[in-house]
């Protein structure tokens, strides 16, 4: 290894915008990441704050950043493979400091049916485990799992209706 690029690699005698913009990309192979999470990480690496803006500012022009579809994305795949609620997905967005235009805009995209399938498919996933267990554990159980999954008290109770461990 060369001593040139030990020094670049600690950003040592080159130009600060060059070496934000590496850690950027760096940054962005692993998963694409939103406009807020790649600022926190360019500050936690030590990156200037004008030279961080200037650098996400190249990257959105160039493509690579782009929160309205970092949100999208980010919202069905939570969604389809985990089968979490919007509720909770907009809470994850707004961490990864995505505009609340953008979270609308994604979460809206996931239909009301759709939130509720993503319940009754979690829900009946749980009750074909738990056969032996009397009904109210069952109903505690598949509760616990659908609220910690952020969906509301109408929707668990539908899904539990509909797997007839409500008597109502």
């Amino acid at each position: 290894m060369s001593l040139d690029f030990v020094k670049v690699s600690r950003g040592e005698g080159s130009d600060p915008y060059e070496v934000a913009h590496t850690i950027a990309l760096n940054a962005l192979v692993t998963r694409a990441k939103s406009k807020g999470e790649l600022l926190a990480h360019l500050k936690t690496r030590g990156v200037e704050d004008d030279v961080a803006q200037a650098i996400i500012f190249r990257l959105q022009e160039a493509g690579l950043v782009n929160d309205e579809e970092f949100a999208k994305a980010w919202a069905q795949s939570r969604h389809n493979h985990k089968k979490i609620s919007k509720r909770i997905i907009a809470g994850e967005l707004r961490q990864k400091g995505v505009m609340q235009s953008a979270i609308d805009e994604a979460l809206d995209e996931i239909d009301d049916d759709s939130e509720y399938r993503s319940a009754f498919d979690l829900a009946f996933k749980k009750y074909n485990t738990m056969s032996r267990l009397e009904p109210e554990v069952q109903v505690r159980r598949i509760q616990s799992l659908l609220q910690r999954k952020g969906f509301g008290f109408g929707t668990i109770s539908q899904v539990l209706k509909e797997l007839d461990l409500l008597n109502n």
